[in-house]
């Protein structure tokens, strides 16, 4: 049962979200990814939102580019926690979807990333924290990965 959903707005930002599943592969979190658009596929996106707890989903990574509506449909469907990538999808570079996911309005919360691959990879780690709270093995393995980080 997967505790961390990485859900994209198309299956063409798949490689974006790369980074994301190899460091949650390396900190043993089970996850899985799911395309859903908020545009194409809302009843999708609605109906993903509104199972994903039920299904042992604890963290939702949702990547977008463009309107980036993805984080805050999903935000608007589930009180788990919604972490936001942007995707570099537009002429904008990004710029539009990191200003759609950080300025949700009050009330509907949904962490926001830095654009693109970095932005992937802090997600992993943002969602490993979380975990961490609850799960000792997975915060030892976070802190082990920041140890290795810090030794250079």
């Amino acid at each position: 049962m997967p505790l961390v959903s990485i859900v994209l707005g198309s299956k063409s930002d798949e490689a974006v979200v790369q980074p994301t599943a190899m460091l949650l592969n390396d900190l043993g979190i089970e996850h899985e990814i799911v395309v859903a658009s908020a545009h194409r596929t809302p009843e999708r996106v609605r109906e993903f939102g509104l199972t994903a707890r039920d299904r042992g989903v604890e963290v939702i990574i949702a990547a977008a580019g463009g309107a980036a509506a993805l984080p805050g449909a999903l935000a608007s469907w589930t009180t788990l926690p919604i972490i936001g990538v942007p995707v570099a999808s537009s002429e904008l570079k990004g710029v539009d979807a990191l200003y759609a996911i950080a300025q949700m309005p009050p009330g509907v919360p949904v962490a926001c990333m830095a654009i693109g691959d970095w932005g992937a990879r802090n997600a992993a780690l943002f969602a490993a924290q979380i975990l961490g709270l609850k799960y000792d093995k997975i915060r030892e393995a976070y802190d082990a990965y920041r140890k290795r980080q810090a030794a250079g």
